[in-house]
């Protein structure tokens, strides 16, 4: 653990919600933002809700937990509800600046920091447009009530930051001018394609067999559904494949139940991500089917292992992705087709594009670009990657 940033540094205090310990992109995001701030010689703190208080040090920063009420049938996410309490916190705090990662609970937080004199930084994880259609809001609502909501969004941040043109493309559409593109990164290190373990593969498939791995929380918006459908698809078309679906949450026991007698292995959350990174690289392909993802840290890290991914055309990952993956429409059949696609193309090529297309995609240039909305310049040289 490395010691307290120097008193040049600013302080950036960083408010997020939907983030638990088994929680994966945002969470990582946040962690390698934090260990990137601090060895640029800043101090990042990040608040977010927990099942009670806390005040703990870590390599990526100062973590304050507030204690929260959990969401109802969402797998264990909680919410910093406590206004108040929260706003009292900034007030002790006092940041140099203010990041936050939740534009619906917490967009309050920019009239706070504009009243205090706050810089601001709100940064979008999702389409609100996208999530609204998961939330069955109809075609014709759908657009208005986003493009609403996402206005107040821009009018109470001093800089909105989308990690894709795809997230961006709903700010554009309604002319807000404080919005930037800044890419997340991939850890190029823990995720390679030398991660790939014989004895990780003969867990999951026997020899001759395709190993297809879905890494993503078993949650609505992630369609994991889609998944163990593509599956049943290929297996009806006589190709003998097998499905790993690596990760938790709240449709985890409606999709035990879609797979019932399919080849499919439910690991639950894998806390380690060299054991993470060994499935990846272990795969012949990994399956991202969200249609509203606006990154997809999951995919990325499969692209680093050397596996290509099959993602939903509606969602960003295309535009990350590139001719690394291949898109499908949001149905079993056209994501089975993908598969079949990506595997017409020779091994080697496959995982060398893939691997190509991760390096294009590194934490230090995410920290910077981060760095940079925040108009904070590194106080000391970063170390050497």
């Amino acid at each position: 653990m490395t010691g307290p940033a120097p008193a040049a540094g600013l302080r950036i205090v960083r408010l997020a919600n939907f983030v638990t310990a088994r929680s994966g992109g945002l969470r990582t995001a946040l962690h390698q933002l934090g260990v990137g701030y601090r060895e640029a010689g800043h101090e990042p703190v990040l608040v977010v809700p927990g099942r009670r208080d806390a005040d703990e040090q870590h390599p990526w920063g100062r973590v304050i937990t507030l204690a929260g009420p959990e969401l109802p049938a969402s797998g264990g996410y909680r919410l910093l509800t406590a206004r108040r309490r929260l706003a009292r916190l900034l007030d002790t705090l006092a940041p140099d600046r203010l990041e936050v990662s939740d534009r619906f609970t917490l967009r309050w937080t920019g009239d706070w920091a504009r009243a205090h004199g706050v810089p601001s930084v709100m940064v979008s994880h999702e389409s609100l447009t996208g999530l609204l259609g998961q939330w069955g809001v109809p075609d014709a609502l759908r657009r208005p009530l986003a493009d609403r909501f996402n206005g107040r969004t821009a009018g109470a941040y001093d800089r909105i930051v989308c990690t894709t043109r795809w997230a961006a493309e709903e700010f554009a559409r309604i002319g807000a001018r404080n919005v930037d593109l800044v890419p997340l990164g991939v850890d190029l290190a823990t995720f390679g394609p030398d991660r790939a373990d014989p004895a990780v593969r003969e867990r999951y498939a026997d020899r001759g067999e395709l190993l297809l791995v879905h890494c993503a929380r078993l949650s609505r918006e992630k369609r994991p559904e889609l998944a163990v459908d593509a599956l049943a698809a290929l297996r009806r078309a006589g190709v003998p494949a097998v499905l790993v679906m690596a990760g938790d949450g709240p449709m985890r026991p409606a999709l035990r139940r879609r797979a019932a007698g399919l080849p499919v292995t439910f690991t639950g959350f894998l806390p380690d991500r060299l054991a993470v990174a060994a499935l990846l690289a272990s795969a012949d392909v990994v399956l991202a089917p969200g249609p509203v993802e606006t990154f997809g840290l999951a995919g990325l890290e499969a692209l680093a292992c050397g596996t290509p991914v099959v993602v939903n055309a509606a969602s960003a990952l295309p535009e990350v992705v590139g001719t690394a993956g291949l898109a499908a429409e949001g149905s079993a059949e056209a994501v089975a087709a993908a598969v079949r696609r990506l595997l017409a193309r020779p091994e080697a090529e496959r995982r060398r594009a893939a691997r190509a297309r991760a390096e294009e995609f590194g934490w230090p240039a995410a920290v910077s670009g981060f760095l940079r909305m925040h108009d904070a310049e590194p106080v000391r040289p970063p170390a050497p990657a």
